[in-house]
């Protein structure tokens, strides 16, 4: 029987993601960390290759997902408040960066901060 994998998520870096796993796995829910390997050998490739992928069977999908959003913390402003969608309102945005050109891949920390709202997916940069 073939199983398919549901990426939940994607991390930079491999230690990122280790709370989560065990999360889910003390809920019976088994987890693959796609390229966990190659980024601890070179960290410095994890944004060439997409990071870290957090992977449960999809039949898991559902209940992986609710604990995901249960115990990862979304963006806040310089207040500490959750950071709201402009064009959904939701407050469950993450840290975005686009990564773009030679120059953001070679010096990420240039890059201006964006947020990315995991209901709809819109991208937006923060008030000023």
């Amino acid at each position: 029987m073939k199983q398919e994998f549901h990426t939940l998520g994607t991390f930079e870096f491999p230690a990122d993601v280790q709370i989560i796993k065990a999360k889910l796995e003390s809920e019976g829910i088994p987890v693959f960390l796609r390229d966990e390997v190659t980024i601890t050998s070179d960290p410095l490739i994890s944004s060439a290759i997409g990071g870290v992928k957090l992977q449960v069977y999809s039949s898991d999908k559902e209940k992986a997902k609710r604990i995901f959003d249960e115990v990862r913390s979304y963006a806040t402003d310089r207040n500490g408040n959750l950071v709201a969608c402009p064009n959904c309102k939701a407050t469950k945005s993450e840290i975005y960066y686009s990564r773009k050109g030679i120059f953001y891949k070679l010096f990420p920390f240039f890059e201006t901060r964006k947020y990315r709202c995991t209901n709809c997916n819109f991208i937006t940069k923060p008030a000023k």
